[in-house]
């Protein structure tokens, strides 16, 4: 049985909101770089999305002949180009502290990622500079194609839930997480509907 319709034969909130948006369209990606990917959602931190893809194309663009970024390459480079690209003083120390743990072996790499549970690759990343449980949890949902990712700080997956469910008041991530036991093993596939509720029309 496909996840949506598990999801939807458990929960009849759920079943109405999968039937108005259709199937779940995130797929795992073909080959996950992990220092790429989160090198970019350091860039997009605390950014709108435009702003965002402006400051990470001008760094991409400090290595020209590159389609991905290489963190031997990011060490080399000094702080002064990276700022001139539009990276913050903090954005910087923590794509160098990436890029340094991703050389010293702290940060997996995509194969090992593949043999790794979704709190070992927590544990491993959030030692990173910068790097938090979010940011994570968006790599584990949307580039690893993880099944049961339940991200319960992302206030928007938080305000999905209250409005499928007609809350009054948007819960708190704890009470989310224990909210989102009756999802699991799919609970990627509940946050990301949540999401998905936020872009419908106001009845």
């Amino acid at each position: 049985m496909l996840p949506e319709k598990e999801l939807a034969r458990r929960d009849p909130k759920l079943a109405a909101l999968i039937a108005q948006v259709g199937p779940f369209t995130v797929r795992a990606a073909g080959l996950v770089r992990p220092f790429h990917a989160l090198a970019e959602s350091i860039a997009y931190q605390q950014l709108s999305g435009k702003a965002a893809a402006t400051i990470f194309g001008r760094v991409r663009a400090l290595y020209p002949r590159r389609k991905w970024l290489a963190p031997e390459l990011v060490l080399a480079t000094s702080d002064e180009n990276l700022r001139g690209a539009g990276l913050s003083r903090n954005k910087v120390a923590a794509i160098k502290d990436l890029a340094a743990k991703t050389l010293d072996g702290t940060v997996p790499r995509a194969a090992a990622l593949g043999t790794m549970s979704d709190e070992e690759i927590i544990a491993r990343l959030t030692t990173v500079r910068g790097i938090g449980r979010w940011t994570v949890e968006m790599l584990l949902l949307f580039d690893l194609g993880r099944l049961d990712v339940w991200p319960v700080d992302d206030y928007g997956v938080r305000k999905g839930y209250a409005r499928i469910f007609g809350k009054k008041e948007v819960p708190a991530p704890k009470e989310l997480l224990a909210i989102g036991e009756r999802w699991r093993p799919y609970r990627s596939l509940a946050a990301w509907y949540f999401w998905r509720a936020l872009e419908l029309p106001n009845e």
